[in-house]
C-alpha cells in the first residue's frame, strides 16, 4: 500500500462503484469525442449516450432511494421494538423493587411488634421479680429488726444484771 492508500482508505464499496461509474462515463465521452464521425452524428450519439446515462443514473438513484427507505423503516421498527423491550424491562424492575420494598416494610413492622411484645413481657417479669424481692427484703428486714430488738433487750438486761451484781 502506498502512502495515499494508508492515509485515505476507501470507506466502503459504494465509493469504488461510484468511481467505476464515473470512469465509464468519462471513457465513453472520450471515445465519442475521438471517434472518426462527422459532428452531427457525434452530437447525436453523444446526446443519446447522455440520455442513456441520465436514465441509468435516475434508475440507480430510484433503487438507492427505495433501499434507503427500506433500511430506514427497518431501523425505525428495530428501534421501536428495542424501546418497548427496554420499557417493559424497566417496568418489571420497578415492580420487583416496589414489591421488595413492601416485603421489607412488612418484615420490619412484624419484627418491631415482636420486639415490643418481648420487651413488654420482660418488663412484666422484671416488675414481678422486683415486687417479690421487695416483699422478701421487707420480711427479712422485719425479722432482722425483731432479732436486733430482742438482742438489744437481752443485752440491756445483761448490762442491768451485771451492773446490779457489781454494786
Amino acid at each position: 500500500m502506498n502512502k495515499a492508500e494508508t492515509e485515505f482508505p476507501v470507506e466502503s464499496g459504494s465509493t469504488f462503484f461510484k468511481g467505476i461509474f464515473i470512469g465509464g462515463l468519462l471513457g465513453a465521452a472520450a471515445a465519442l469525442l475521438f471517434a472518426p464521425k462527422p459532428g452531427r452524428e457525434m452530437r447525436s450519439d453523444l446526446s443519446d449516450k447522455i440520455t442513456l446515462a441520465t436514465d441509468k443514473t435516475k434508475e440507480v438513484a430510484g433503487v438507492v432511494t427505495d433501499k434507503t427507505k427500506s433500511i430506514a423503516t427497518t431501523v425505525g421498527e428495530k428501534a421501536t421494538d428495542l424501546a418497548s423491550t427496554v420499557s417493559a424491562k424497566a417496568s418489571d424492575i420497578l415492580t420487583t423493587v416496589s414489591d421488595s420494598k413492601q416485603q421489607i416494610a412488612a418484615t420490619l413492622q412484624e419484627t418491631g411488634k415482636k420486639i415490643g411484645d418481648t420487651v413488654s413481657e420482660a418488663s412484666s417479669d422484671v416488675a414481678s421479680d422486683v415486687k417479690d424481692a421487695s416483699s422478701d427484703v421487707a420480711e427479712e428486714a422485719k425479722n432482722s429488726s425483731k432479732e436486733v430488738a430482742d438482742d438489744a433487750k437481752d443485752a440491756k438486761e445483761e448490762v442491768k444484771a451485771s451492773y446490779k451484781s457489781s454494786y
